[in-house]
């Protein structure tokens, strides 16, 4: 592993021109990344080809054998070809050169040989060269393939930053998974609403929102007036704390013992704020609210973190 990482610490202080060309070239073009490789490369090639697609840049991964037979039909006007080679030898891929050249497409390579034939057939090249590999003889694709995989990150990191991708954008890539949630879901998407959002008027006793809280299996209850409008919250937290000091508390009116004023939100909050607020306010529930200050829904930190909201 200090191998490994000792290559990408060398590699990132030597970027040089040719990585800020490939840069330029990849921002600039009309047509989307095919990046292209065989065995381990190959590998790597698939994971550089789904990151660029995550930041917005249209690319795909194809490999150079079956790009020899036929799936070179991919291949379109004003694409750019993202070649991987650590020997910059590989046949597969020096055979699909003149194609690419007929083809008039701009080839960005990531060798390990600057000295290479796909080197100086590349219009931008990018070192992946490394002192040695990680295993004990020197051989096996490691410390290559590891760097190979950063400076495909590096690329769609900068290019993140050229195209000034913000967050809205990149969940908009990302509407599924914890990512997408991390960035889209709001209030109302999680909250308990209808019969398992607990409420009640204000004037029914702690008895009777306890029936309610343990119904709803939530441990706290909206309370509201008699028009309708949140005026408290009580949770089971109140009532172990209540009860140490107050024997008779089951019997009291919510209006007289509840959290009056509530922290509150809209369902149009988004998720992780909450959850923010949450470890912040250290409360596992918050009543959500309408315009007209009715309880709608009701969250929970338990559902946040279920969803795959943390922090």
């Amino acid at each position: 592993m200090n191998i490994e990482a000792g290559a990408i610490i060398s590699a990132a202080g030597k970027l040089g021109q040719g990585f800020k060309k490939a840069v330029r070239l990849i921002h600039d073009c009309k047509g989307k990344v095919v990046v292209t490789g065989v065995g381990k490369s190959g590998i790597i090639g698939k994971k550089i080809a789904a990151t660029l697609s995550s930041v917005g840049v249209p690319s795909c991964f194809m490999h150079s054998g079956d790009a020899l037979l036929g799936d070179s039909g991919m291949l379109a006007e004003k694409d750019i070809v993202l070649a991987l080679s650590y020997s910059g030898e590989t046949e597969e891929l020096l055979d699909l050169l003149p194609l690419f050249k007929r083809r008039v497409l701009k080839i960005i390579s990531i060798t390990g040989r600057t000295d290479s034939r796909l080197a100086a057939r590349s219009d931008a090249l990018i070192s992946a060269q490394v002192v040695k590999e990680a295993d004990s003889l020197d051989i096996m694709p490691t410390a290559s393939s590891t760097l190979m995989l950063a400076l495909g990150d590096a690329l769609a990191v900068c290019l993140m930053s050229k195209r000034n991708l913000r967050e809205k954008d990149f969940a908009m890539m990302h509407p599924k998974g914890i990512i997408g949630k991390r960035l889209l879901m709001k209030v109302e998407d999680v909250m308990r609403k209808g019969k398992n959002n607990p409420v009640i008027s204000e004037n029914k006793t702690v008895r009777d929102a306890l029936f309610v809280m343990t119904g709803t299996r939530l441990g706290a209850t909206s309370i509201i007036d008699s028009k309708g409008s949140l005026v408290g919250f009580f949770t089971d937290g109140d009532l172990r704390r209540k009860l140490q000091k107050d024997e008779r508390i089951l019997e009291k009116k919510l209006k007289n013992v509840m959290t009056k004023n509530p922290i509150t939100i809209t369902g149009e909050t988004m998720a992780v704020e909450v959850l923010r607020l949450m470890k912040k306010k250290k409360f596992d529930n918050v009543p959500v609210i309408d315009g007209a200050g009715r309880p709608v829904g009701v969250v929970d930190e338990r559902d946040l973190m279920s969803e795959g909201i943390y922090e």
